[in-house]
């Protein structure tokens, strides 16, 4: 199940607004929808945002994102269209009840810190669990573990006016994390910090990720932070969502001139990963061959060396045609016994950026990896090399796999 869902959310403002709903509903496209008077601020979005998920929403300025975001926690009310909080319509909820869910199961990050200048830093990041009412020994024990979660340890007693812009943005983070809340809304959380600030503050939201778990919805205009962050990404133009997609899928398969357009200038590199541009390998051989059928497979297809798996697809390592012949001439049964393990691989998830390095290091091919051992592609030079240009993320194609079974 979900934990966040929008179903047909519109948001539109001015007197005739549902008048207007009702024109997009038939079919008008916003050029021809023929209402005076109104502002079309999100029209039609649908989506859903599993549990654990970096969903990050990102379009220009007036693209309505930050309207968006403000109908999922119900700063809102949408004109149309309904959302759901881990399955319960939020839509349908008193303003009481929407307060207590902010409190239990959404908490938010805003752009511009919104701290609290007369209060400590320690006050400020427990302010969320005054508010429900918690005991001070309790919520300022809490804050202290949140502070330290974002590296603020030893600031506790230092007032905002003290901290830099990125600390006081991590300040703000604390407090939602203190809240403990399930989903985590950010409005343009890091975009008044400088680069530098900005992208440590990327690396400490990917960690904390990481180790707890939360459900994020991340706005940004910024298309690198988006495809650094986002486990998918939502792209909006003029109030619609336009595509959803992983950043990969974002890049390679645009849906329409506008976000081809939009993602011309990304660095690939740091977007596409190994799993895109891998190919099957181009011949392996089963742990338990022979050295002479090893000998003979590398002669038909003309390779120096051959990657080594075991019966269940796991690479076991890399026996070369010179260990081959020697086994061969001293009556070795299996090349398991004079393999190299040696093997340079990565991560099926590895950002081409951090391939060149092993690639010009290695004499073979990467192989790339899964957590269970298994040999998924390999990622020759010329692919990755290839993999720079515009349409080259699997240019080079698969020359199949040769195998001799174990």
């Amino acid at each position: 199940m979900p934990t966040v869902r929008a179903e047909k959310l519109y948001k539109v403002f001015g007197r005739r607004a549902r008048d207007a709903v009702r024109r997009f509903e038939q079919g008008a496209q916003r050029s021809e929808l023929g209402v005076a008077g109104v502002t079309p601020a999100v029209i039609n979005a649908s989506f859903e945002v599993e549990p654990g998920e970096l969903f990050v929403v990102m379009g220009l300025s007036g693209s309505g994102k930050s309207t968006l975001i403000r109908m999922l926690n119900g700063l809102l009310p949408p004109t149309s269209g309904k959302v759901y909080v881990d399955d319960v319509d939020i839509t349908s909820m008193s303003g009481k009840q929407i307060r207590r869910m902010r409190q239990r199961t959404m908490s938010m990050v805003f752009q511009h810190f919104a701290l609290f200048p007369h209060r400590t830093v320690l006050e400020n990041a427990a302010y969320a669990l005054e508010i429900k009412g918690e005991a001070k020994e309790s919520r300022l024990a809490t804050a202290r573990e949140s502070l330290a979660m974002v590296g603020l340890s030893g600031w506790e007693d230092h007032t905002p006016d003290q901290l830099s812009g990125g600390m006081r943005q991590r300040v703000g983070l604390a407090r939602a994390l203190a809240a403990d809340t399930d989903v985590l809304l950010m409005d343009e959380a890091f975009s008044a910090l400088d680069p530098l600030i900005r992208r440590e503050m990327q690396d400490q939201l990917l960690s904390l990720q990481a180790q707890l778990g939360k459900t994020i919805i991340f706005i940004t205009h910024d298309l690198n932070e988006a495809m650094r962050l986002g486990d998918r990404i939502a792209v909006m133009r003029e109030g619609e969502i336009v595509q959803i997609g992983t950043a990969e899928k974002v890049l390679t398969e645009p849906a329409n001139d506008y976000v081809a357009q939009f993602v011309q200038d990304v660095d690939r590199s740091r977007v596409l990963t190994a799993r895109s541009v891998m190919v099957r390998p181009l011949s392996t051989v089963g742990s338990g061959s022979g050295p002479r059928a090893a000998l003979r497979t590398m002669q038909e297809q003309q390779y120096s060396a051959l990657f080594v798996v075991e019966r269940d697809g796991r690479l076991a390592g890399v026996i070369t045609d010179d260990a081959a012949a020697d086994a061969a001439r001293r009556g070795v049964d299996t090349i398991r016994e004079v393999m190299a393990d040696g093997v340079a691989s990565v991560g099926p998830d590895t950002a081409l950026s951090e391939l060149f390095a092993p690639a010009a290091e290695s004499a073979l091919p990467l192989a790339v990896v899964a957590e269970d051992g298994k040999l998924l592609g390999v990622v020759p030079r010329a692919t990755l090399l290839g993999a720079l240009g515009e349409a080259a993320a699997e240019s080079n194609g698969s020359a199949g796999e040769v195998t001799v079974d174990a």
